[in-house]
């Protein structure tokens, strides 16, 4: 398992937290660990033998937060 923080400048508040929350629960070796709509950041831990980071950045993306930089 890999675990890392991803920024994305549209999150604003729990709602968004709890957006991409559902999102990313839908992919197979995804866990949420938490979010912090202050900071625009959700650290999750995922596995890279079933999942890439790519497929990731993608869902919180088409969910309506996409990534900085």
């Amino acid at each position: 398992m890999e675990e890392v923080t991803l920024t994305a400048p549209d999150i604003s508040c729990n709602h968004c937290i709890a957006a991409i929350r559902v999102a990313l629960s839908r992919l197979q070796g995804v866990q949420f660990l938490d979010g912090n709509p202050q900071a625009k950041q959700v650290r999750i831990r995922y596995d890279p033998s079933v999942v890439d980071l790519t497929t990731i950045e993608k869902t919180m993306e088409e969910e309506g937060y996409p990534l900085a930089g």
